[in-house]
């Protein structure tokens, strides 16, 4: 026998999400005492979860799809249209492979080793700044990297292609001109990739072979078919665009030591384990992708409350990593707690949960862990800054959360380099 779910009041609760931003499901999980509830947003009836036990819930594929979940507003910023993110079954398993293939082992040292060459080019351009504003200029760094790994030659001006990515992510919660000029960046970088996509089959250009770029642009789907180049471009700004947002998990480590400077002598003593655990409390604690969005497949019943077909049900991933249940303490910057974790696909889901290969977790994932490793080991080993007084407080409405850091006197260790 089910029961009737805890409901937030109101006709619609948009404004309200805009409001309380990161915080807008964890409140209201606190208010009804419960890890589901529901709410209109978007005029849509929509259940929210959060925590382990929903999440193992939301990633079951025989409970929820992926297709037709998406907002347009989402679609036409953040993911495009037609991409991996809204398939399901046999055909996102096929087409997740082909993302898998580009993340081995050789292709992803190759990613670190590039990304290695353009800190040591940064760095020579930051000594010669008074105001390094750190977020733009390692989102600049990461758009040369991952182009260049994606065999992407970029032949525009480079400050302004930043911009144009950024924008994909940035504005994928706003409104009004921010959201617009996400959408005519989206339009135009889908363009500009269609047709590098369709250069590659008419032998005008021959990026490597390991790269996604000949990957994407050669794969066959279930019918044997390549994919439309308009859906190649997408899934490449599916793979260029994430890595450009890790600027965001990058900001936060230089933020995170600003904070907690104690952890500085751990990090420079306690070797590659300690510099991994430290990586991954920042992707914890700090708020970066804020749920995941799924439709009910079937009616099914969870925890005596009756999930209907059809219905929009967003996972709260934020506050699914500061669960309670999962975490003690978990408003403590803490990296001791990942020395014994027990690797939970569920718990820990700040670039979604479940399986790499099979599931809906992040392909980029291991990517955002070679970034933020290296970035890591860049800020703590081989530069020296200061951080000069200025307002470094987190905004939870500001979604994705980018506060301008300015870093003084920036320069590179004297015989101790990348």
């Amino acid at each position: 026998m089910s029961r009737e779910m805890p409901r937030d009041t109101g006709l619609d609760n948009t404004l309200n999400v805009l409001k309380d931003g990161y915080m807008y499901i964890m409140n209201r999980q606190d208010r009804f005492d419960s890890d589901v509830f529901e709410t209109r947003l978007l005029g849509q009836r929509t259940i929210c979860l959060v925590g382990e036990e929903a999440a193992e819930i939301f990633y079951d594929e025989g409970k929820f799809q992926r297709e037709g979940a998406a907002p347009n507003r989402i679609k036409e910023t953040l993911f495009g249209k037609g991409g991996v993110q809204g398939l399901d079954g046999d055909a996102h398993k096929h087409r997740k492979a082909m993302f898998m293939s580009i993340m081995s082992r050789e292709n992803l040292q190759h990613f670190n080793q590039l990304f290695k060459q353009q800190l040591r080019l940064a760095i020579e351009k930051w000594e010669q700044i008074d105001d390094v504003i750190f977020y733009k200029e390692i989102e600049e760094v990461l758009t040369r990297t991952s182009c260049l790994w994606a065999g992407v030659i970029v032949e525009k001006d480079m400050d302004k292609l930043t911009d144009e990515i950024g924008t994909l992510f940035e504005s994928a919660a706003s409104v009004g001109p921010a959201h617009w000029a996400g959408r005519r960046n989206r339009n135009k970088l889908e363009k500009w990739m269609s047709g590098l996509v369709e250069d590659v089959r008419d032998g005008k250009i021959n990026p490597p072979e390991p790269s996604a770029l000949y990957q994407f642009s050669w794969h066959q789907d279930l019918e044997g078919n390549y994919l439309d180049p308009k859906i190649a471009a997408v899934e490449m700004l599916n793979i260029i665009r994430p890595i450009v947002a890790n600027a965001v998990y990058i900001n936060f480590l230089v933020l995170a030591l600003y904070e907690h400077p104690q952890e500085l002598e751990k990090i420079k003593t306690g070797g590659e384990e300690y510099a991994k655990m430290f990586v991954q409390e920042v992707r914890r604690a700090y708020p970066f992708f804020p749920v995941a969005v799924a439709v009910v497949k079937n009616d099914f019943i969870w925890r005596d409350f009756t999930f209907k077909e059809g219905t929009l049900t967003l996972l709260d991933l934020y506050g699914t990593n500061h669960h309670p249940k999962s975490w003690d303490n978990p408003d403590i910057f803490n990296p001791e707690r990942f020395r014994n974790w027990n690797d939970s696909p569920f718990s820990f889901i700040p670039q979604g949960g479940g399986d790499h290969y099979l599931g809906h977790r992040c392909a980029g994932e291991w990517v955002t862990l070679e970034v933020m490793k290296t970035s890591l080991d860049f800020l703590v080993n081989h530069m020296d800054y200061n951080i000069p007084k200025q307002d470094l407080s987190l905004s939870v409405n500001d979604i994705p959360n980018t506060p301008e850091i300015a870093l003084h006197n920036v320069r590179k260790k004297i015989d101790s380099f990348l």
